[in-house]
């Protein structure tokens, strides 16, 4: 678990660097440089959360992007995410989150979660790489990010319910 750390702060050390590069007018990130990134980030440990839909349950293992840096990286440099992954950005007190798709070469579906659980708002299949502000337009307390197109494919809509511990709820096993 030891190395796992220091490989994590190791990738958002280099992710950090990389990115004044970039700032500064250098080059845009290479593959490898993406795939290393993306491999130190999948190896985080995961959690179960549930999408508690019309059509069913759906369980998904995510990621949790608990501290700032981990929430800065987010999803960046990935090449691909599949339908029963994700990243869940806790924030806390409820309030207007805003979020970007910079250096992201997927698209992927932002759902914008209230404290209790409940989907507020989906911001569908999000431009790769777009600077453009995408804001929950209303008061949440965590962002979930899942492939482009899944919350349509698993029936997610806003008024469905998300299952995990940091909404007081407890996904079935």
């Amino acid at each position: 678990m030891r190395d796992l750390r220091y490989s994590r702060r190791a990738a958002v050390g280099a992710a950090l660097l990389h990115f004044a590069a970039v700032s500064a007018g250098g080059p845009v990130p290479t593959e490898a440089f993406a795939e290393a990134v993306a491999a130190t980030s999948t190896a985080a440990e995961e959690e179960r959360l549930e999408l508690v839909t019309a059509s069913g349950i759906h369980a998904l293992d995510v990621e949790i992007a608990a501290t700032p840096e981990k929430q800065a990286l987010g999803l960046m440099y990935r090449t691909r995410l599949p339908d029963t992954k994700g990243m869940l950005f806790p924030y806390g007190q409820p309030r207007e989150i805003t979020m970007w798709m910079r250096n992201t070469y997927i698209p992927l579906d932002m759902v914008f979660i209230r404290a209790d659980g409940t989907v507020h708002r989906i911001e569908a299949r999000t431009e790769p790489l777009s600077e453009r502000i995408i804001a929950s337009e209303g008061d949440v307390s965590a962002v979930l990010e899942i492939a482009g197109g899944a919350a349509e494919r698993l029936g997610l809509k806003p008024g469905d319910k998300i299952r995990h511990p940091f909404f007081g709820s407890t996904p079935s096993q």
